[in-house]
């Protein structure tokens, strides 16, 4: 199938699934999360959840990493040019939702791409490849191609990855790794 067909596939399957669905399988995936080893890093990228779009739930995960120490860093999107910018989210930072819903720092300070040691994207569905469907803007690839080669990627997903996205195209990122319910 192609991004399109995936895109719509995805968000509606997210959409129908249950509070207790969703919580099963988001612990499966935290569980995943908490025994990666992080031993080498210090900078983690999570994405703020859009729970309208029953996005997997990154608190626990941004909790866990605050726990071992480790900084965390969110973005902030640049409608212009369909960028993210990147900022420090700790304790006190204070969150404000965009246009389209998204909660973003408003009183942080901002962090540079190639200090990431570990960045978790959102997605709908992924593929064997580990290329992913987003919601279609290319924020993530855009970030993605200009992070250090060293810098690990992992998706977070509800959804076990399908064989094959048709339409991979030269600005697609794949990434190192997907976590999904097991």
């Amino acid at each position: 199938m192609k991004k399109q067909a995936l895109r719509k596939r995805y968000q509606q399957k997210r959409a129908v699934l249950t509070e207790d669905e969703i919580q099963v399988l988001q612990n499966n995936v935290y569980q995943q999360v908490y025994e990666l080893d992080i031993s080498e890093v210090e900078t983690v990228h999570l994405f703020l959840s859009l729970k309208k779009f029953n996005e997997i739930d990154t608190q626990p995960i941004i909790d866990f990493f605050r726990a071992k120490r480790k900084r965390i860093v969110v973005s902030k999107c640049n409608f212009n040019d369909n960028t993210l910018s990147h900022f420090y989210y700790d304790k006190n930072t204070a969150l404000e939702l965009n246009k389209f819903g998204v909660p973003e720092p408003i009183n942080s300070e901002q962090a540079s791409e190639d200090i990431l040691d570990l960045i978790f994207v959102p997605l709908l569905i992924s593929d064997k490849r580990n290329y992913r469907v987003g919601y279609g803007k290319g924020f993530y690839d855009r970030f993605l191609s200009n992070c250090r080669t060293d810098t690990t990627i992992i998706g977070l997903n509800f959804f076990e990855p399908i064989s094959k996205i048709e339409d991979i195209n030269d600005f697609d990122v794949a990434l190192d790794k997907v976590i999904y319910p097991t």
